[in-house]
């Protein structure tokens, strides 16, 4: 009778990892290691990256869930490279050849002149081989079946595009963009202004909100430390929302807190602070304009 591996013991633990997803897994695959690796009980990943992209993907574990959609809303940058002179179904090197246009001689001016056209607020139409739901259903499960529904267009932001470097036929770009931006989409957009087709070939995310890469952190990195040197790895439960304004809860009344009860406080009216009982943070909380402290998030640590 074959014996089989122990369980693993999962505990609450919390906090942040800014993980370095590599190449060739999905985010949630990538999730589901850092949480055995942790023994954490939950988890969450803070925007996906899809398996042929790499780069950081901040996960919360534990009470850091309760934070993770500030990082989801957040902006993002990106190291990508587009090749120029054919198009693929899926718009990055995993589809199949679906265009091809000879790639015009460019100069560094035309390539600038193109970016800036893409710059600050713009309309951006979702690609078929998307999470998006049409009745239920994502669109990459449409467009594996050669279906294809029309999409609207959705208001997106690019903050900056700068261009790295070029070739005869492709473009290395570091782009700073808000949430729902689709980077295949960007690259294929430049390259037919360019006056040619283009699909990506490499997609790697530098930063999250505030948080920047740290190549190290991968997750064979991970398994190389005991459990103790993996917990010091940890960001603070609250550092999705270490931006905002932090108080101490009003004397007396951190357990009233916790229990998603309001208090007086005498502060001037704050959308979002975070709350602190000395040096345990206890959540978000919002000050209202009549001096009244009212839990938003309660976290149980």
């Amino acid at each position: 009778m074959k014996s089989s591996a122990p369980k693993i013991q999962r505990r609450p633990i919390s906090g942040v990892f800014l993980l370095n997803k590599p190449l060739g897994i999905s985010s949630n695959a990538a999730l589901q290691r850092v949480r055995w690796l942790f023994r954490a009980d939950k988890g969450g990943h803070t925007g996906a990256l899809d398996p042929l992209a790499s780069g950081l993907l901040p996960i919360c574990l534990g009470e850091a869930t309760k934070f993770s959609h500030f990082l989801l809303d957040s902006t993002k940058r990106y190291q990508t490279t587009v090749h120029l002179g054919h198009s693929t179904t899926t718009g990055d090197v995993e589809g199949e050849v679906l265009l091809e246009q000879t790639v015009p001689e460019l100069t560094e001016a035309q390539i600038q002149a193109v970016l800036a056209q893409f710059t600050g607020d713009i309309l951006q139409v979702p690609p078929m081989y998307s999470a998006l739901k049409k009745q239920g259903r994502p669109l990459y499960e449409l467009a594996r079946q050669g279906i294809e529904i029309e999409r609207e267009a959705r208001p997106i932001t690019i903050d900056q595009i700068e261009l790295l470097s070029f070739t005869a036929n492709s473009l290395t770009l570091d782009v700073t963009c808000s949430k729902g931006t689709y980077i295949r989409v960007l690259g294929e957009d430049i390259a037919k202004a360019l006056g040619t087709y283009g699909h990506l070939t490499y997609l790697h995310r530098i930063q999250t909100g505030a948080f920047e890469l740290n190549p190290e952190f991968t997750i064979e990195y991970l398994e190389s430390l005991t459990e103790q040197q993996r917990e010091a790895l940890l960001l603070p439960v609250y550092a999705p929302i270490d931006h905002f304004p932090k108080i101490q809860v009003p004397d007396g009344r951190a357990e009233y807190f916790s229990r998603g009860m309001e208090s007086n406080i005498d502060h001037a009216a704050t959308a979002q602070v975070v709350v602190f009982d000395g040096e345990k943070c206890l959540g978000l909380a919002e000050i209202t304009e009549k001096k009244r402290l009212v839990p938003k998030r309660v976290l149980n640590l």
